[in-house]
């Protein structure tokens, strides 16, 4: 119990650092650009463990039609989730952009509770649909006054980006429907390596034919190295930690701790970004907190 309350809290604190930094690599790369180099860079990383790790169970899944097709399609989801991701966060905020993740727990609970029983027993108690209402409503209220302090300069940049967040967590549910099964029968770093490889080569393809490969020749190597880098980090907390937790404690707690990340994503887009946040996007902040609490509650 005390190692999985420690995973949760590493976490948390891990992707509070992971939507600021995303979020600054948006403002600098074209999404196909950013997320072909962060994706390929991350999977490199997480091969070279495999090969020297979990050789054998690579080799295994690899020789397997029908996982490779539930991987495959893993990958797709993935790269149409991050795409509309990064190009709604680079039209908003880091604590926007976590903040809609939170949108994300009502449609995923449901939608994997519709295929697994064990995910059912999870929320069935008042305190589960009690604390996740509260959370909700904080987070509605964030956005709302959110896209109120934008209103006068960018309103409509704010709904385009909030367009496209809401797309990717619709994709995000039905992908976590996958990674659910996937895990009963892999190693998640295994999962990670191939999940990321597909897209990130999928984004790189279409980067070459769209021609938007060539913006990175005005980049500065920095930048670049930067964004390598970020994209290692984004693999290990996004992913890899991501589908640990999916596989170890199940889709609703992991939909649950996606509340507090906000807050967490909060701090450090302060100090890093200097983004605001105003009294009433703090309140429904809280009210996410006190939700997640409860939700989380032990029976």
């Amino acid at each position: 119990m005390k190692n999985e309350y420690s995973v949760r809290i590493i976490y948390i604190v891990l992707m509070g650092f992971g939507f600021p930094i995303m979020r600054y690599m948006s403002l600098y790369f074209d999404p196909l650009n950013n997320n072909a180099i962060r994706f390929l860079f991350g999977s490199l990383f997480l091969l070279l463990i495999c090969v020297f790790k979990f050789r054998r169970i690579l080799k295994d899944s690899l020789n397997d039609p029908i996982l490779i097709l539930k991987l495959s399609l893993l990958g797709l989801f993935m790269t149409a989730n991050m795409y509309c991701f990064m190009t709604g966060l680079r039209h908003t905020s880091a604590l926007t952009g976590s903040i809609f993740g939170i949108l994300a727990m009502p449609l995923g609970i449901l939608m994997i509770a519709l295929f697994y029983q064990d995910e059912r027993r999870k929320i069935q108690h008042r305190t589960f649909y009690l604390g996740g209402g509260l959370a909700i409503i904080g987070s509605l209220i964030f956005v709302f006054y959110g896209n109120q302090a934008t209103a006068e300069h960018e309103s409509t940049d704010f709904i385009h980006g909030a367009f496209f967040l809401a797309t990717a967590i619709f994709i995000q549910s039905l992908q976590n429907v996958i990674v659910k099964d996937i895990a009963t029968k892999l190693h998640v770093i295994i999962i990670s390596t191939t999940t990321a490889t597909i897209a990130g080569l999928i984004f790189l393809t279409i980067a070459i034919f769209s021609g938007k490969i060539n913006q990175l020749s005005a980049v500065s190597d920095g930048l670049l190295i930067a964004l390598a880098l970020s994209g290692i980090y984004g693999i290990l907390s996004g992913m890899l930690l991501a589908f640990y937790i999916v596989q170890k404690q199940g889709v609703v707690i992991f939909n649950l701790i996606q509340l507090l990340v906000p807050l967490s994503t909060a701090l450090v887009a302060y100090v890093t970004l200097h983004e605001q946040i105003n009294l009433m996007q703090a309140i429904g902040a809280l009210v996410v907190l006190a939700g997640c609490l409860l939700a989380l509650k032990k029976r």
